[in-house]
């Protein structure tokens, strides 16, 4: 319907012709006395072959309009499948159509290139600048243990966040390329947690924070590496905004939940944790939150086929919800 009613509406100014020459000659014809059946017979015969016509003619229209509708959704438009045009007007559109896209294209092209260039050198960066973190590291672990003060075990802290953030920048800079790394294994969800424990080991005996882990005996089908990133990330958090009491990582029903007690989230702040960038009334206010976190995990999760949620409460504590359940699959 919608398409005939196009059509309709295309050839308005022929069908209004067409009546209004019918109409002259009725007028004439009358004002001549010439006989009606000569005048209805004239109408008949001149209107049907307009019929028919005007049915070829939207036949070739809803052919046209059906090849067009074809083209959509294509990535790039090849244009010898575009309809022949059949006038000048045509012809003109079809021209400044290829003339924008191929604008489109060169601004694609150059985008893409500068992207790539800029992902090179940030990747390239991120690798330099492990070289003098590790350095930094044999350094402060050669002192002799007389010399392991608070004041070097505090090096040692910054030293591994600072790490942490370079590992940060490289798994945003390979997200958009990660299903190709990924390797689905059945692993021991006890193990992976207590994995990312470990490297945050220091952490957590520096700020003197109790660590309670009581996780069942269960194994999931993931990527080993990826979600051991995910728990990091969120300890890393709880890490951060708990300055005391303790962070306590058990299962519950099909997930592992990371709960602390820390100053927890606003409730209007929870609908906008995953956005990239978000940080929120406590990462504005210490100035150490980038919204980035939060974002590679909700991320990592979904290309997990996992699932990933928050419940807080502001100055009581934070709890999230690493949703492990996912449908059956065959591992090669």
């Amino acid at each position: 319907m919608k398409v005939f009613c196009g059509y309709v509406k295309k050839e308005r100014w022929h069908i209004g012709t067409y009546l209004g020459f019918m109409g002259i000659f009725v007028i004439i014809f009358s004002l001549y006395g010439v006989k009606t059946e000569a005048l209805s017979y004239a109408v008949f015969l001149s209107t049907l072959w307009l019929l028919f016509f005007w049915t070829m003619d939207f036949m070739r229209y809803r052919k046209k309009h059906k090849e067009l509708l074809e083209l959509e959704g294509k990535t790039k438009t090849q244009w010898e499948m575009l309809p022949e045009p059949e006038n000048l007007v045509e012809e003109d559109y079809q021209w400044m159509v290829r003339e924008l896209l191929d604008t489109i294209n060169e601004q694609k092209t150059e985008y893409l290139t500068e992207q790539q260039d800029m992902m090179d050198y940030y990747s390239l960066w991120a690798h330099q600048i492990k070289t003098p973190i590790s350095a930094m590291r044999i350094l402060l672990q050669s002192q002799e243990e007389s010399q392991d003060t608070e004041y070097t075990r505090a090096l040692k802290a910054e030293l591994f966040k600072i790490e942490q953030y370079v590992d940060m920048v490289l798994t945003y800079l390979r997200m958009d390329s990660m299903s190709a790394d990924m390797v689905f294994q059945w692993h021991s969800l006890e193990e992976l947690a207590k994995q990312a424990v470990r490297k945050y080991s220091q952490l957590f005996i520096l700020q003197k924070i109790k660590l309670e882990i009581d996780i069942d005996d269960r194994k999931v089908l993931t990527d080993k590496k990826w979600l051991v990133f995910v728990i990091g990330q969120i300890l890393s958090n709880a890490l951060k905004y708990t300055k005391q009491g303790k962070i306590s990582i058990y299962t519950q029903n099909q997930a592992l939940v990371i709960e602390d007690t820390g100053i927890g989230i606003e409730a209007e702040e929870l609908p906008r944790v995953f956005e990239r960038g978000f940080t929120g009334y406590n990462g504005r206010r210490d100035g150490k939150s980038t919204g980035i976190g939060l974002y590679l995990c909700k991320r990592v999760m979904d290309k997990l086929s996992h699932g990933i949620a928050i419940d807080s409460v502001a100055g009581k504590g934070t709890k999230v919800y690493l949703i492990l359940g996912r449908k059956e699959m065959t591992v090669e």
